[in-house]
């Protein structure tokens, strides 16, 4: 399945598992990327000393290319950065920040960068930046969201119409179907997060898996746009700021409720009540848990088949 990413990355097929916060350490970045994906290890959620342990052990668990991804909303960017290039990663996705802050930075230091955007114009503004490829991802998606509410199945045919650089597709992708989908509207690869969530190797909770496994059909919502914008599993504390809302509150208040460690308390602790539980739409087709490798390998066999279906569909 060789293509502009696969080539971009040195990897076997055009399929990135989602560096996200409180689920993809080291065991998960390291399974994906044996299985023929890349694998990025989740930096938003780890101290710098903890993301250079889950480096190391990644470099020591897999020989085949990893990454990290790195949300620049955080305070000790620039150490985590540093600790990055000292170890020798060669891709780093970033997120939720300007790309013009760290790109040519990470070029210079000879590592490959892509920035994960919602809109066609933040797209063209990581291009213009410089980055190797953009992941555009629609409203489906788990975790923090854009605030347009732009789906994917919209967002990546008028990106890819102004685009340039390769372009990566996220949210509400979990099947092979839904790759080739995407692939066929102009996309040269995936990123795959919620489906990665309920992997063996996800370092999420297993109470936080079996949510997962659990959910349907609108049991997922996007709040909290006035801090930023995050889908959440239905639970106590998804109605505690829908009540919340009702009050007219300041982005305080909402700063108050929300607290610390929120996100780690549900996903990574598995308290079901009182935790923020992230992820996207496609929960609601996610039945089981499995062995990365498997979920890797359902999609490419799925994908190959639809592939084939398709050329037989007339009108």
């Amino acid at each position: 399945m060789a293509n502009k990413i696969t080539e971009l990355f040195g990897i076997k097929y055009p399929i990135i598992q989602a560096g996200m916060v409180w689920n993809s350490g080291w065991r998960l970045a390291s399974a994906a990327s044996n299985a023929g994906a890349l694998g990025l290890i989740g930096a938003g959620s780890m101290y710098p000393d903890v993301l250079r342990e889950h480096i190391q052990k990644c470099k020591t668990a897999t020989d085949k290319p990893f990454g990290v991804n790195v949300p620049m909303l955080y305070p000790n960017i620039k150490e985590i950065m540093e600790i990055i290039a000292e170890e020798g990663v060669k891709i780093v996705f970033t997120s939720a920040g300007n790309p013009k802050t760290w790109t040519t930075w990470l070029k210079e230091r000879g590592i490959t960068v892509v920035h994960v955007v919602s809109s066609v114009k933040f797209a063209l503004k990581a291009q213009d930046a410089g980055v190797d490829a953009v992941v555009a991802e629609g409203f489906e998606a788990g975790g923090h969201n854009g605030r347009e509410e732009t789906t994917t199945l919209t967002l990546i045919p008028m990106v890819k119409e102004q685009l340039q650089v390769p372009l990566i597709a996220a949210g509400g992708i979990a099947t092979g179907k839904a790759m080739l989908a995407v692939m066929i509207l102009g996309a040269d690869a995936v990123q795959v997060g919620s489906r990665f969530v309920a992997s063996e190797e996800s370092s999420a909770h297993q109470a936080f898996k079996q949510a997962v496994i659990d959910a349907k059909e609108g049991d997922t919502q996007l709040t909290l746009k006035e801090l930023a914008p995050v889908r959440l599993i239905k639970n106590k504390f998804f109605n505690e700021v829908q009540e919340l809302y009702k009050t007219g509150p300041s982005v305080e208040d909402l700063k108050t409720l929300l607290g610390r460690a929120r996100a780690k308390r549900g996903m990574f602790e598995g308290d079901l009540e009182d935790g923020e539980l992230e992820i996207g739409q496609i929960s609601g087709l996610i039945h089981d848990v499995k062995p990365t490798a498997q979920i890797i390998e359902d999609m490419i066999s799925e994908f190959n088949d639809a592939k084939a279906q398709i050329q037989h569909i007339s009108v």
